[in-house]
């Protein structure tokens, strides 16, 4: 295993080629900052350049809280900046962002609230446990609440329950078999259980043909933005880019007990 040194968060690579994100400021709730974001940026720049790695795990540290979205001491890092010259920061936590075509398994505990979302719209599979809580702050501080709301509904989380969740603050929490009845998430685990059924999950995906893995992710995710027929054609583009050449079988991968959900 191998493992690269940041501050705020902890990052590393296993024999299996799955790579683990950690987010790691617990005493702070996991909220992030200026120099978390740089460190998470940083981070899906090695997972996208790094052909080692297949499948990546983004959990975070501590017992309260996955993420509680940017820590509201350090303030608006970018707030100097001419107006028209901003960007959203919270865009650099996300791999797609990043173009990373290799899939993530977000595992939430705890509270995850407002910029958090950043992490887990980008996710290809969300888990949780089941004392997780989704909820947006933005309300109670008088606080436009945009983005990260605009990415639920790009994962198909229901207009209505969306717009509950972004204009109703702190005091309305989705929990976490609400969030899998509207398909915020696809699985609820105990907590002692959430780092090894992501990780498992992870693995069993990383074991398989990354070629074939990515040209997946890249195509699902792309198509979002696109008509049904331009979707279909980039897709067809991507079985011939990604496919092995004709007469050449892929390697298997091995065969598993089916797990039913």
């Amino acid at each position: 295993m191998s493992a690269t040194t940041f501050e705020d968060i902890i990052f590393e690579i296993g024999d299996d080629h799955v790579a683990t994100i950690t987010l790691n400021r617990p005493d702070q709730l996991n909220s992030f900052t200026e120099g978390m974001t740089a460190e998470v940026a940083e981070a899906w720049g090695i997972v996208r350049d790094t052909d080692d790695v297949h499948a990546v795990v983004l959990r975070a540290a501590g017992e309260r809280a996955f993420c509680t979205g940017i820590d509201i001491k350090g303030g608006m890092w970018w707030g100097h900046l001419n107006v028209w010259n901003q960007a959203d920061p919270g865009t650099k936590l996300g791999p797609k962002h990043h173009q990373v075509w290799k899939p993530v398994v977000a595992a939430v505990h705890g509270m995850c609230a407002g910029g958090a979302q950043y992490f887990v719209n980008e996710a290809d599979i969300v888990i949780c446990s089941d004392d997780a809580t989704f909820f947006d702050p933005h309300a109670n501080g008088g606080i436009v609440s945009a983005l990260e709301p605009i990415g639920m509904l790009h994962r198909g989380v229901p207009l209505g329950d969306v717009l509950r969740w972004a204009l109703m603050g702190n005091e309305e929490r989705i929990t976490a078999p609400t969030a899998l009845r509207l398909g915020l998430v696809t699985e609820v685990v105990e907590r002692a259980a959430l780092w090894d059924r992501a990780h498992e999950i992870a693995a069993d995906i990383a074991s398989r043909r990354p070629e074939a893995v990515q040209g997946t992710v890249r195509a699902i995710w792309e198509s979002i933005d696109m008509p049904r027929l331009m979707a279909l054609q980039n897709g067809l583009a991507y079985t011939h880019i990604g496919n092995p050449p004709p007469g050449e079988r892929p390697p298997r991968a091995p065969n598993r007990q089916p797990r039913f959900r």
